[in-house]
């Protein structure tokens, strides 16, 4: 019989989405992958013929709508990362603690019935029904590097450079004071599932059995005390299984270069700046794809080198294009470099930030700022990465690595491996 291994991935496209490139190769290799998801993700995992899960909602506290909770703090977005910690970062971890919470009994009762053989958990917080659950857990780092802590890495979320200076002490001081209070009742909560405290600024410990890093080479930090190969594993990207992408017919420039703008499932509703994009790109001899989420009837007419749409399947996109703008998720990230495109990063929260800098440090693409740009800098910007025949040429060859290290297959067989 098949051996069933539960994926968790929070409650997000982007962790969502990197497991179901790791439940297809599971599956290629003769496992059971199913998927336990949050309410309002019914549906993503089945669309790729997993079974799904869900987790009911529980009475201890009130489940999260993310939509309405990254709307209600858009204005924070406008911020610099040092001043998002009190206006968007405390918050957030006092909202990823309530969910915990709030599923918690749901979780215990449905890894009672599904009987994993191994639990798969995409998430930045730990739950106690997992590690009491009696087997073996992976954790994926689908987040940007600097989640795990380390003396030669930036803190994370904060957007600093890799060089150690006066700005990773204060970010780190004003991120523990602002999450002080959600890390209390994490620690609280774990304790009442009989598990250890966390450090400070630390909300999910590090696997025993297996934790998955998919930050490429390109990209990865030199760190003061190397992870243990053993434990430890990075992927170099993981990027899941499209259907080829049929390119639309444009009115216009129809034999021109392609751009792919994406800010993710959240970031699409900042309908305003994206308008202001596309006004921009109507003067371009390029064609762009602008995934605009369900807000597709909030724009009228568009530029005839434009194509609108609520959903892409992003890879196969990306594979399509000459360059990619998002908001530096480390899915974006990852598939870019995986395709050897390079990025415009334009964060406005989380590890965004991070990849942001990293993008411009590392030399594989540019960082600008989602809303202090000019037309001229944005087209600037554009015209600079699509004439970079050095980056493209390093960018390719990196292309070529990562698809040679197989992220997914690894993943999958390192996950079978614990089972041994």
């Amino acid at each position: 019989m098949s051996k069933t291994i539960a994926l968790f991935p929070e409650a997000s496209y982007g962790a969502a989405l990197n497991c179901v490139g790791i439940a297809q190769e599971l599956r290629r290799l003769g496992a059971r992958p199913v998927f336990i998801c949050h309410p309002g993700f019914q549906g993503i995992f089945s669309e790729y013929g997993f079974a799904e899960y869900h987790l009911a909602t529980g009475t201890r506290a009130k489940s999260t709508d993310w939509t309405d909770f990254i709307n209600r703090h858009q204005d924070a977005f406008r911020q610099s990362p040092l001043e998002q910690v009190e206006s968007y970062v405390g918050p957030t971890w006092e909202a990823i603690v309530d969910t915990a919470i709030e599923v918690e009994e749901p979780l215990r009762q449905l890894l009672g019935q599904l009987k994993p053989s191994a639990i798969v958990l995409d998430n930045v917080v730990m739950f106690p029904a997992i590690a009491n659950v009696g087997v073996p857990w992976v954790r994926i780092i689908s987040c940007a590097e600097t989640e795990l802590p380390d003396a030669k890495v930036p803190p994370y979320l904060s957007g600093c450079s890799a060089t150690p200076g006066p700005d990773w002490q204060r970010f780190s001081e004003r991120y523990a004071k602002a999450t002080a209070p959600a890390h209390k009742r994490m620690n609280n909560f774990l304790a009442e599932g009989g598990h250890k405290p966390l450090p400070v600024n630390e909300f999910l410990e590090e696997s025993p059995y297996l934790n998955l890093l998919l930050s490429p080479e390109i990209v990865r930090f030199d760190r003061a005390e190397p992870l243990d190969p053993q434990r430890f594993v990075y992927l170099d990207g993981c990027v899941r299984h499209e259907a080829p992408y049929t390119m639309p017919a444009f009115a216009a420039r129809q034999d021109k270069p392609v751009i792919y703008v994406s800010f993710g499932s959240l970031g699409a509703m900042d309908v305003a700046m994206i308008k202001r994009m596309i006004a921009t790109f109507s003067d371009l001899p390029y064609r762009f794809l602008v995934n605009v989420g369900p807000w597709r009837d909030d724009y009228g007419l568009v530029p005839d080198n434009v194509y609108l749409d609520d959903w892409f399947p992003q890879p196969s996109v990306v594979e399509s294009s000459s360059l990619f703008i998002h908001h530096g998720g480390n899915n974006s990230f990852c598939e870019a470099l995986y395709f050897g495109v390079p990025s415009i990063v334009m964060p406005y929260c989380w590890d965004g930030h991070d990849n942001a800098r990293r993008a411009e440090e590392t030399g594989v693409g540019k960082s600008l700022d989602r809303y202090r740009w000019t037309g001229d800098e944005l087209k600037a910007s554009i015209k600079t990465l699509l004439d970079d025949e050095n980056m493209k040429k390093r960018l390719k060859e990196n292309s070529v690595r990562m698809k040679a290290a197989a992220g997914v297959t690894r993943a999958a067989t390192e996950i079978l491996k614990i089972l041994k």
